[in-house]
């Protein structure tokens, strides 16, 4: 795996591209950004992995979810450097004629065994999760 970043413009927009030529803008600003900042893109890493995870679980039990989207909310530590993320929390709201017990599985399964950007954040974060499943609450947070 090969990632490649360049500056673009002052004073921290980076351009990323991988190997088969997809990219990606980042920035260290907050105002007038030209992009993610790199802790947000690895929110959107680990919301992107388990969203993988979740929708192959599915259709591998010929579950096809209609909708997906996934919400994370990260804290970091205060006045810390480096400022690690200690809390994430993430709502997955699928719809999809799905059994429930097999969309909890799955989520269980991503975030506790195959998603890789978990287990990495996994020995200073402590992840949360909620499923909403068809516009219903399943869990009140695990």
């Amino acid at each position: 795996m090969i990632v490649t970043v360049k500056r673009q413009s002052e004073p921290f927009h980076f351009l990323a591209s991988n190997e088969e030529g997809q990219s990606l803008t980042m920035d260290g600003v907050q105002e007038n950004a030209k992009g993610l900042r790199p802790m947000q893109l690895l929110l959107a890493a680990l919301g992107g992995c388990s969203g993988i995870d979740i929708v192959s679980i599915l259709e591998k039990q010929h579950y096809i979810p209609t909708d997906i989207t996934i919400t994370l909310h990260g804290t970091r530590e205060k006045d810390a450097i480096p400022s690690l993320f200690k809390e994430i929390f993430i709502t997955f709201s699928i719809e999809g004629d799905i059994p429930l017990d097999k969309v909890l599985r799955a989520v269980q399964l991503s975030l506790e065994k195959y998603c890789s950007v978990a287990k990495t954040l996994e020995p200073t974060a402590v992840i949360w999760s909620e499923i909403i499943l068809n516009g219903i609450n399943i869990t009140d947070g695990e």
